[in-house]
């Protein structure tokens, strides 16, 4: 894919990519992203992440991979266009079907700079470049968020191993990742 490709032509690529992709693939990946994402936090850190859907990389397993590492898991409150809020995720039986089809905690809402106390934030891409420029779905929730983030805090941008490019366009508001985690290539380090 040419990195002069606009943002909307990368969205549709890799979304029509991604509703080929078979169940038992998917599910290999997912299971090979929950075999790594222990090692992403140590006992008492703070993780912020998601919940996948729609044929994003992972599922549940990565966040109950993270709270069986004694993580404390932070997951997002969709609201009105802006900052995040958060909610900690206390397992699958913690989690209500929300808007956009996301599925969120039933935990007490935590205001958007909650992100603050985050080692380690997982967030979903569409795809990463190697200069850690990521592609999101558009909204800007999380390109919003991510300045509230303490310096040093670990961006890692999950994605499908061929969703690791190396150019994408980028914009002024966007916020670069550091790393990039994919089910077969592990944790790589991005580089500006």
């Amino acid at each position: 894919m040419p990195g002069e490709r606009t943002k909307y032509a990368w969205r549709t690529r890799i979304l029509a990519d991604r509703a080929q992709l078979g169940a038992t693939e998917h599910a290999a990946e997912a299971a090979a992203l929950a075999a790594l994402t222990p090692t992403l936090a140590g006992a008492d850190a703070v993780v912020c992440a998601y919940v996948p859907i729609r044929g994003e990389p992972g599922d549940l397993r990565m966040l109950d991979a993270l709270r069986a590492a004694d993580a404390t898991v932070l997951l997002p409150v969709t609201g009105e266009p802006g900052p995040l809020s958060w909610a900690r995720y206390e397992g699958p039986d913690s989690l209500r079907e929300a808007r956009y089809g996301l599925l969120e905690p039933t935990t007490a809402t935590l205001p958007p700079p909650t992100v603050a106390e985050a080692t380690t934030i997982l967030v979903p891409a569409l795809a990463v470049d190697r200069r850690g420029v990521r592609l999101g779905r558009g909204a800007g929730y999380y390109d919003r968020t991510l300045g509230a983030a303490r310096a040093g805090t670990r961006l890692i941008a999950v994605v499908r191993d061929t969703e690791l490019v190396d150019r994408l366009p980028e914009e002024p508001h966007d916020r670069r990742m550091g790393w990039a985690l994919t089910p077969h290539g592990g944790l790589c380090a991005l580089r500006p």
